[in-house]
């Protein structure tokens, strides 16, 4: 029976229980949030508190403190730098549980941890278009393409109002070659018809 003992054992050793805990206070300070079971973020809850009020007194053996439990100078000069002054009006409860889902694989409920003030990370939904909004984009596109087309043939009308004057004149001027050729194929045509009688009246 566990009479008057406190904390959870989690099925580990007490070294492999504080190398634990270490490793998920330093990703709790480095993230400022982060998510695990359950049972673990209500353990993990105690440690980070303790660790806060340690950075809150901001002495050289409070640093030592916190160093001799999370072994890492950067994650202790962040602990005491920019988490802790947060808190200085704060008399406790600096990390906060929220329950988040339940794993697929096990089945064991999550939670995220983190600091007092600091936002959880939103997932970014992506956005399935309604039936409404496909149909208006679909009149959209082909009012669009409608009105392509209709430029595109004032483009090609344009164009051939400008070419006609030059194929109007061009007719006409093909008119007067034509008309001014005429005569003199005529005359030729007379002269001959000339020639052919006189050289039969020759003849007879």
């Amino acid at each position: 029976m566990r009479h008057r003992v406190s904390g959870r054992r989690l099925g580990r050793g007490p070294s492999h229980q504080k190398a634990m805990f270490r490793s998920l206070a330093v990703a709790l300070i480095t993230h400022e949030h982060i998510e695990t079971t359950d049972a673990r973020a209500k353990e993990l809850r105690r440690v980070a508190d303790r660790l806060v009020t340690l950075g809150k007194k901001n002495t050289l053996h409070a640093r030592r403190q916190a160093y001799k439990f999370l072994n890492n100078h950067q994650v202790v000069k962040k602990l005491f730098d920019e988490i802790a002054p947060r808190f200085q009006n704060r008399p406790g409860g600096y990390t906060r549980l929220v329950k988040s889902r339940i794993r697929f694989a096990d089945q064991a409920p999550m939670t995220f941890v983190r600091f007092v003030g600091e936002e959880l990370p939103v997932e970014k939904k992506s956005e399935t278009p309604t039936p409404e909004t496909t149909e208006a984009t679909v009149e959209a596109q082909v009012k669009a393409a409608v009105e392509e087309e209709l430029e595109a043939g004032q483009e090609a009308e344009g164009a051939e109002a400008e070419a006609a004057p030059e194929t109007e004149a061009e007719t006409e001027a093909e008119a007067e070659v034509k008309a001014a050729a005429a005569p003199e194929e005529g005359g030729e045509a007379a002269a001959e018809d000339e020639e052919s009688e006189k050289e039969e009246s020759g003849d007879k």
